[in-house]
């Protein structure tokens, strides 16, 4: 299904899709480093390396390997962790920014699966803005794929 997206808050971006999976499916796939690597990033962008302390108080470190082979990591570390429901972190792209933002994402049971929604707040441009819009987008295509093609997504 098409992903929605809309601007509240200035620069606050909401992005909400129907996942065809559970909901413990999909969280899992958020936070087993091993099942991250296989869908994360947008379109053109590998996950080379993902390192994840799922513990509220636990960092997380995402590799993004650019179509030019640049390296793009995102860190941050886990505020809330509610399994399968909920989980907020920060996020910061180390070397382009020191702004640090929040993310939060919300795995909604839903008859067709799961209505995942996440909420990135303090962007600080509209530039950067765009690129998450496109980022999550392209996030989401990818776990989506990648649940599809899995043999357990009861």
């Amino acid at each position: 299904m098409p992903a929605s997206h809309e601007v509240a808050d200035s620069l606050c971006l909401r992005v909400t899709r129907i996942i065809p999976a559970s909901p413990e499916c999909v969280f899992s796939a958020w936070t087993n480093a091993e099942q991250l690597r296989l869908w994360w990033g947008p379109s053109g962008v590998r996950c080379r390396s993902a390192e994840l302390d799922l513990r509220v108080g636990g960092r997380y470190r995402i590799a993004n390997e650019m179509p030019d082979g640049s390296v793009l990591w995102i860190s941050g570390e886990y505020e809330e962790i509610e399994k399968p429901n909920r989980l907020v972190f920060t996020w910061l792209v180390e070397a382009v920014s020191s702004a640090t933002e929040r993310v939060s994402v919300n795995f909604n049971k839903h008859e067709d699966g799961t209505e995942l929604q996440i909420t990135h707040e303090s962007i600080s441009t509209m530039e950067l803005y765009q690129q998450h819009q496109s980022g999550w987008g392209g996030c989401m295509d990818g776990l989506e794929s990648y649940l599809s093609a899995s043999v357990d997504t009861a």
